[in-house]
């Protein structure tokens, strides 16, 4: 088993390799305790940090644990943890893939452990489809190729309204181009996710899949939550729905990041529609459409709001308290405001009249 396939374990060849070892899955769950802990800790890891984490030293334990941590996550079945999964996955292989690219010392050995920008795009048969510019400062896109990857890159640049087009094609440079790879890497691990796993497979892995759970469950981000009191909210949250109330103009991550939580809470899309109408910008359309689609009415996937480090990169991490430096999700930070708060008596902001914008 190649290091190259313990690095990027979603490769076609690595699956060949598996294959190819005529490795049986029950009985490595069964007897190989280290690949279990590996898999486990892949799973725990893109949850809470959003990275699977650092690898196993031996090849062979870490390229089977990719698979071990798939029935896991099918296991315990949530579609947040299919998602933050496939996420957490993704992501390790872009910095890997990132540093890989940009390794130009003698030392590195291409052939055994790297993975080059063409051998990436003929994994995913994007080699027609991307095209490097004339000039060599950038590529091309085929819109068709184009939308499906950057579907769920929230940020306004991505949109593609806001990107020049031309006979087709799509302009992005090296950086963009990089990131839209780690989106064909996230859907193909995401691709398949749950599924059923083997009565003899699940009962080896009940006790690990039961420790995720729980760890799922006191991230809060399965429950469900049915109360709108702001001041309760975590600071963040409190700061970009201020924003709104004043009808000020947020960023697209920022409006995805407190959509995503509102509706999480238990507000309808047209309460959130209501609450963007202050903004001289809004389009009642769009901004239903937008809310439908994250709450997953008109789309495959639920989102949920943003954890707290994804809140941090972009800049809407605020105001932090001394809770936010104990919770690594704003759910979580609601749901423990909550549970606090239990034996008051809370009057849910929608039974109210909301206040009026700037007040």
């Amino acid at each position: 088993m190649q290091r190259l396939h313990a690095r990027y374990p979603f490769l076609a060849a690595a699956r060949e390799s598996v294959a190819t070892e005529a490795v049986d899955l029950a009985t490595v769950v069964e007897q190989d305790r280290a690949v279990v802990d590996r898999a486990r800790q892949r799973v725990i890891t893109a949850l809470e940090d959003g990275t699977v984490g650092e690898p196993a030293h031996e090849p062979r334990v870490e390229l089977l644990s990719y698979p071990v941590a798939r029935v896991l996550v099918s296991l315990v079945g949530e579609r947040v943890l299919v998602r933050k999964y496939a996420r957490g996955e993704a992501a390790t292989a872009y910095d890997r893939f990132t540093a890989d690219m940009a390794d130009t010392t003698e030392l590195k050995s291409v052939s055994s452990t790297g993975l080059e920008l063409p051998e990436l795009l003929a994994e995913f048969n994007l080699q027609d489809e991307i095209r490097e510019t004339p000039a060599g400062d950038g590529y091309r896109i085929d819109v068709g190729t184009y939308l499906p990857l950057a579907e769920d890159m929230w940020e306004d640049e991505w949109r593609l309204v806001n990107r020049p087009l031309d006979s087709g094609e799509v302009p992005v440079d090296e950086d963009e181009l990089l990131a839209l790879l780690r989106e064909a890497i996230r859907g193909r691990i995401e691709d398949g996710l749950p599924f059923e796993v083997p009565e003899t497979i699940a009962s080896a892995l009940e006790d690990d899949a039961d420790e995720i759970r729980a760890i799922l469950a006191d991230l809060d981000l399965t429950q469900d939550i049915d109360t709108v009191v702001p001041d309760l909210f975590p600071p963040c949250m409190k700061a970009l729905l201020d924003q709104v109330q004043k009808g000020e103009h947020l960023p697209h991550h920022s409006r995805f990041a407190i959509t995503a939580f509102l509706t999480s809470i238990g507000m309808s899309t047209d309460e959130i529609v209501d609450l963007y109408r202050v903004n001289s910008s809004f389009g009642e359309e769009m901004t239903r459409y937008q809310t439908d689609h994250i709450r997953g009415d008109s789309s495959p996937t639920e989102y949920s709001a943003p954890a707290c480090s994804t809140m941090q990169s972009y800049g809407d991490c605020v105001n932090k308290d001394d809770l936010c430096e104990r919770i690594p999700h704003p759910m979580a930070y609601y749901e423990k405001r909550l549970e606090e708060a239990e034996d008051e008596e809370l009057e849910d902001w929608r039974e109210d009249e909301q206040p009026a914008s700037g007040d």
